[in-house]
């Protein structure tokens, strides 16, 4: 076994579409990137290819590549902004519950050759909680739940922390309040989701921090540049960084279980429990 050192890896989910989860994702793994740490940010909405989108970026492989031995992990990945690299979605690996014993090792190998030169792992799942988007954020080492102040939003968190804590036995989730009017806002949504959880779950969830609505993020996505790189000092960017150095503090797995094997194996055990 090669000693590397434990990789982060944050999955960042929400329930449902339209919260900004995909923004989020790709703000945050620019502003980590900025602070030196090497960044890996795997697009795993594998029914709409977000990222491609949201930076431009046209992918020539994907993960499906990777899965037929055809291409490693590193070539199918692009460069995105500031240094961070992005494995692009695929279609094809819907089929995570099919994958037979030789995609399997290829996928394992795939990461375990890719943790010697990475630091942080950020999975952008699906919107909804299907199958695939369960896989990914159990096998992670911490879930950001991303609310905005929509109705649907809460409830839909709430039922996709209710899935991960009934049904895996899952119990610690942060909280991320996007598209925030105040600062008060981001609290009452947080208060809101955490009340009914308390009441009917037995988790913990942990307020990491609100991200303001800011016009500069939509004028960003039309330019298919990252809000970091397009408005670096716009109000929703400073709290994306201030948010990327809690992240950073986040205390890494101290076994084996932090190393990418073990997220993939995670991935592929849920996958293959049929979930």
């Amino acid at each position: 076994m090669n000693h590397t050192r434990p990789v982060q890896v944050i999955a960042v989910t929400g329930g449902k579409g339209g919260v900004g989860k995909s923004n989020l994702s790709v703000n945050l793994s620019v502003a980590l990137a900025q602070m030196q740490r090497r960044v890996v940010l795997m697009d795993a909405d594998l029914g709409l290819a977000n990222i491609d989108v949201l930076l431009g970026i046209k992918a020539q492989f994907n993960l499906s590549d990777v899965l037929s031995g055809e291409k490693s992990l590193r070539e199918v990945m692009v460069q995105g902004p500031s240094g961070v690299k992005i494995v692009p979605a695929s279609s094809g690996v819907q089929q995570m519950t099919t994958l037979n014993a030789q995609q399997h090792a290829a996928l394992i190998h795939a990461f375990s050759d890719l943790s010697e030169q990475l630091d942080v792992l950020v999975v952008d799942t699906a919107a909804g909680i299907s199958d695939t988007v369960v896989s990914f954020v159990r096998a992670a080492n911490e879930v950001v739940v991303v609310v905005c102040d929509e109705p649907s939003s809460i409830t839909d968190a709430y039922a996709l922390i209710k899935l991960l804590n009934k049904e895996h036995g899952m119990m610690r989730f942060r909280v991320v309040a996007n598209m925030t009017r105040t600062p008060n806002e981001g609290q009452n949504l947080y208060a809101k989701l955490n009340l009914v959880c308390e009441r009917f779950l037995d988790v913990a969830l942990q307020y990491v921090g609100h991200i303001p609505f800011d016009e500069n993020v939509r004028s960003a996505v039309q330019k298919q540049k990252a809000l970091l790189e397009f408005a670096p000092s716009s109000k929703a960017a400073i709290a994306l960084k201030s948010l990327a150095k809690k992240v950073d503090e986040w205390p890494l797995p101290r076994n084996p279980k932090g190393h990418l094997e073990f997220f993939v194996e995670r991935l592929l055990q849920s996958a293959n429990a049929g979930m």
